[in-house]
């Protein structure tokens, strides 16, 4: 068992498995964005204009505004999210790629690497779209600053996508993804400050929303929206890296268990 929760092995021999998944992406980059990309876009857009022309500002911001900058958080968990649950399991359980890639000199550590880096730039697409919407309604207090949404984006990723692939390396089935989407994703949407501030909440609610990893996101995007340096910027970074690399760890243990045992 200690064997197999080694620390991982990095090399730059991820890249053919970077770049396998890219090629194949390009076949269906239009509809995978749009999937993507459609259920946060219609949340902004349609409590951003209804529900925020009832209310007065929120966070010292517009609601819309307030609204956008956690959309942009958000949208960037759900790319990482979907990229290593579906598409990672089936070409790990469904379509085999990952044992046939293990018949070349590559080894586990070196497809894990590559899956968890892929998803979390394809993520950084679904964090740019949001943030073109946020320019273009012109939501920005300095769109210089919002610049560093985008390296944020990239390391939002790499946190949920780590944590997708520990999913990815127990599920049986894509039907058992939905416990995590129920038990996971949706509290952390709901306690974490997307669509209200997380200081509405109970005392209790606020406690546990502070140990969460979209809230460390959504306080490193939204000050960079408001045009704000965040506060603690560095604990919250350090935030995101630990999840994202305590669960790529325990998801490259767990897929060494399922795969080479």
């Amino acid at each position: 068992m200690s064997k197999l929760f080694t620390f991982p092995r990095f090399s730059l021999r991820f890249i053919p498995v970077w770049q396998r998944n890219f090629l194949v992406w390009k076949k269906l980059a239009i509809p995978s964005l749009l999937g993507n990309l459609a259920d946060p876009m219609f949340y902004m857009l349609g409590l951003g204009f209804g529900l925020g022309s009832l209310l007065p500002d929120v966070g010292g911001m517009p609601y819309l505004t307030f609204l956008g900058a956690g959309t942009v958080a958000y949208s960037t968990m759900n790319s990482a999210t979907f990229e290593t649950l579906y598409s990672g399991f089936s070409r790990m359980h469904v379509q085999k790629t990952w044992e046939a890639i293990l018949n070349t000199p590559l080894e586990l550590d070196d497809v894990l690497v590559g899956e968890w880096l892929w998803a979390a730039s394809k993520s950084v697409l679904s964090g740019i779209a949001i943030l073109v919407v946020i320019w273009m309604l012109g939501l920005q207090a300095n769109w210089m600053l919002t610049l560093w949404i985008i390296p944020l984006a990239f390391i939002i990723g790499l946190c949920f996508s780590g944590m997708g692939l520990v999913m990815t390396s127990v599920s049986p089935s894509y039907d058992f993804f939905l416990y995590y989407f129920t038990l996971v994703i949706t509290p952390m949407v709901l306690l974490c400050g997307v669509f209200y501030p997380v200081s509405q909440l109970p005392p209790l609610l606020q406690t546990i929303s502070a140990w969460l990893p979209l809230t460390h996101a959504i306080e490193l995007a939204r000050p960079l929206v408001r045009g704000d340096i965040p506060a603690h910027w560095l604990f919250h970074l350090l935030a995101l890296l630990v999840w994202g690399f305590a669960g790529f760890w325990l998801a490259l243990g767990l897929t060494r268990r399922r795969i080479l045992q």
